[in-house]
């Protein structure tokens, strides 16, 4: 089997950059892809993509060095094994709160013994490799999403889980549920309560020995998670992106032009 870069690169201690992919096509994973990421992550929990653009995305990816992982809707098996099956070399699941989820996450993508992980690997054999199932239990990565007040209450339980290699934290949902709508959602946080929060998940993965991961709005916050010891950090999506790019370059043009936003929002162009 192919072997996981990703898990190869947190083995070694080396720190690892991912991008998310939300538009359902399979050429703007190929481009994202092409980019150099470390790992591309198709989140088919707030993306638009559904199962077939998943799979023409994980075909379009395979074609670089580059870890596909999925982020399925929620703790559902079919979720998960379909989507292993298709070629994710790694799941994120939101919102597991406790020991037994933990477990149920770790059984669904675990081959018996160690799980009950049902075999089908349909698409999965040709980017992999055709003794897929003799690796596939020590490759595929699952990567539990911690972001809530109850999970962070059971954090411990959830980290020391046999079989969770890592943990990803949403923060947007993290401040929401520590806050109780006190805080706006949102990335890359300043308040001293969540970054506190946010480096006792990372000092609870560092203990039990498994990775953990952060989503990240921007290179410098990236930076500085690393810097504090995350294995994996989240840059942008692929949307945002797009998103940043056309801003910046029409705010440029419009200033090398001497228009004002005033005057262009009101032009018939």
């Amino acid at each position: 089997m192919k072997p996981n870069q990703l898990k190869r690169k947190w083995q070694a201690g080396e720190p690892t950059l991912n991008c998310w992919l939300s538009i359902p096509n399979g050429f703007s994973a190929e481009v994202m892809a092409s980019q150099g990421f470390d790992s591309v992550v198709i989140d088919t929990q707030h993306g638009a993509i559904g199962y077939s653009d998943s799979l023409q995305m994980l075909q379009a990816i395979a074609a670089y060095d580059v870890t596909p992982l999925v982020r399925v809707p929620w703790l559902d098996p079919g979720a998960i094994m379909k989507s292993m099956d298709a070629g994710a070399y790694g799941i994120i699941c939101p919102m597991i709160n406790n020991r037994q989820q933990a477990e149920a996450l770790v059984s669904y993508m675990r081959y018996p013994p160690l799980g009950t992980r049902s075999f089908g690997p349909t698409r999965a054999v040709y980017p992999a490799g055709k003794d897929y199932f003799k690796h596939a239990n020590d490759e595929v990565l699952c990567i539990a999403m911690i972001e809530t007040a109850e999970a962070m209450s059971n954090l411990d339980e959830i980290v020391s889980t046999p079989g969770i290699d890592g943990i990803y934290i949403g923060p947007a949902d993290l401040t929401l549920g520590l806050s109780e709508g006190r805080l706006a959602p949102g990335m890359d946080r300043q308040e001293p309560e969540m970054i506190d929060a946010i480096k006792k998940i990372l000092a609870a993965t560092k203990s039990a020995g498994i990775a953990s991961c952060l989503h990240c709005g921007s290179p410098e916050y990236a930076a500085m998670a690393i810097g504090w010891g995350f294995n994996l950090c989240t840059l942008n999506s692929e949307a945002r992106y797009m998103e940043l790019a056309a801003s910046a370059s029409l705010s440029k043009a419009r200033e090398l032009l001497g228009l004002s936003a005033d005057t262009a929002e009101g032009s018939a162009y």
